[in-house]
């Protein structure tokens, strides 16, 4: 990936200055006091809604940069890296964490166009510093969201904006629609959400028409799943019914998600599977609810969506 960005600086509340191969961009995130918040997922239940994080106990993940004392801190890297920390309540970085969904830190960015979505899973330094290849695809507004569970703590999912300069183009979200290709895959959706309620939507995935029941775990489940709110990006993070290997839950072709999403709204489902020894990811945008129309022309980068093989790592 060429895209390259490098911190300057960074003020909780305030923009920060990156340097890299477009120019010059920023960092910024909205400034929140840490807040007492309850947290319904854990890795042992992979039929709830995800990591909420917030001010109180209904408001969705990955809106603030800073909760309950625990802080998302991008830091310098190297061209062609991506780094940050976080910071805990002692204000030191954290240096501990919890193994959640099989990995210690789920790194997950999409443009604030609700394209290019890439999940990667970084790598801890001794000094508390994560550090991984630029998942930032390209110019634009992004939102890079850290799911982790420090040690000794609940899990959380703090979020901070990045941009990328360079040349822009408006973009609009892809029409909702049930089925999705992607590396000559087609999956099919079944099932809509419901603002306040939990509902059941299943993923079929096919390939070349036929089924495909040897759907390989990744992340300790046979997909992962992630529904991002067009608009604010609130995040949501779910995972399937059943644990591979439990003796009860198939491989495919079809996998069944508990979800909640918590507004009225249009969202962008994002689902990783793993199939052939590699991750695809299959990308879905949903209507919850009776939404009034929504301006889709943003200024993005000229980059489309549901490109496929996103990478993961």
């Amino acid at each position: 990936m060429n895209t390259a960005t490098k911190l300057s600086g960074f003020a909780l509340g305030l923009a920060a200055v990156f340097a890299g191969a477009y120019g010059i961009g920023h960092v910024a995130g909205p400034a929140a006091p840490a807040a007492e918040t309850r947290h319904d997922a854990t890795d042992a239940d992979h039929g709830d809604p995800g990591h909420a994080g917030g001010a109180d106990a209904h408001l969705p993940g990955g809106l603030l940069v800073s909760d309950r004392g625990y802080t998302l801190q991008p830091t310098a890297a190297p061209e062609g890296q991506f780094a940050f920390r976080i910071t805990g309540p002692d204000g030191a970085p954290v240096t501990r964490y919890d193994v959640a969904h099989d990995k210690r830190m789920h790194l997950i960015v999409a443009r604030r166009d609700l394209s290019g979505f890439r999940h990667v899973h970084p790598e801890l330094a001794e000094d508390g510093t994560w550090r991984v290849a630029s998942p930032l695809a390209g110019p634009g507004v992004w939102r890079a969201f850290a799911d982790f569970t420090p040690t000794g703590g609940e899990p959380l999912t703090l979020g901070v904006d990045v941009t990328v300069p360079g040349p822009l183009a408006a973009r609009p979200l892809p029409a909702p629609a049930t089925t999705a290709t992607v590396d000559g895959y087609t999956v099919t959706l079944t099932g809509t959400p419901e603002p306040g309620r939990t509902s059941r939507l299943t993923l079929t995935v096919s390939r070349d028409g036929r089924p495909v029941t040897d759907l390989q775990p990744y992340l300790g489940a046979y997909g992962h799943l992630v529904a991002l709110r067009q608009g604010d990006l609130a995040y949501l993070h779910v995972h399937p019914d059943g644990t591979p290997g439990d003796g009860r839950t198939p491989a495919g072709p079809a996998v069944t998600f508990a979800a909640e999403v918590p507004s009225v709204g249009a969202y962008r489902l994002y689902l990783d599977f793993r199939h052939g020894d590699a991750v695809h990811t299959a990308e879905f945008t949903v209507l919850a609810g009776d939404p009034a129309p929504a301006p889709t022309t943003a200024p993005t980068p000229d980059a489309g969506h549901g490109t496929p093989g996103h990478g993961h790592s």
